[in-house]
């Protein structure tokens, strides 16, 4: 698993052109986050250097953090992401960074792994509706599972090749 941090730069050093700035592990302690941060700025080749930013990041997959995210928020979203970390950050974009949301996707609304989204909806069929022999052959489970999906009963994360994970989304 890659690691998860932040790249935080000393604004006054930047805003004078110089380049003053320091990779933080993102799950570590947020005290020591805090206490990162403020050594950075007091090692601040310029004087005064009070303000920082977030330029840049790694480990969170498809969510995106804003420059001026709350350590806090930045904080409990690592920590989410270390705890799923296939899906953590796709489900934190996917719900619109909404941690609370993503957190009850991962626990509550998480329907498995399957191969394809054909074979969730050949099984979600199979477990819930008795289908007569001489009807299975004319069932597309594939058409189903796209339905599924287009019409927002589901959501689904591709982790690799033959490996989807599928959460209701609902």
């Amino acid at each position: 698993m890659a690691d998860i941090r932040i790249y935080v730069a000393d604004l006054a050093a930047y805003n004078n052109g110089k380049l003053h700035e320091v990779w933080i592990d993102a799950c570590d302690d947020l005290d020591s986050i805090q206490e990162q941060i403020q050594g950075l700025l007091a090692d601040s080749p310029e004087e005064l250097a009070e303000e920082y930013a977030i330029h840049d990041y790694e480990g969170f997959g498809s969510y995106g953090l804003s420059e001026f995210e709350s350590l806090e928020k930045v904080h409990a979203t690592a920590e989410f992401i270390n705890e799923n970390p296939e899906i953590g950050g796709e489900l934190l974009s996917f719900y619109g960074g909404s941690l609370e949301v993503a957190k009850t996707a991962a626990n509550e609304n998480y329907a498995g792994s399957y191969k394809t989204v054909s074979d969730f909806a050949e099984q979600l069929t199979e477990e819930t509706t008795e289908i007569p022999e001489k009807l299975s052959y004319y069932i597309d489970y594939y058409r189903m599972g796209r339905d599924m999906e287009l019409n927002g009963d589901i959501y689904t994360i591709e982790i690799g090749f033959e490996d989807v994970r599928i959460f209701w989304a609902h």
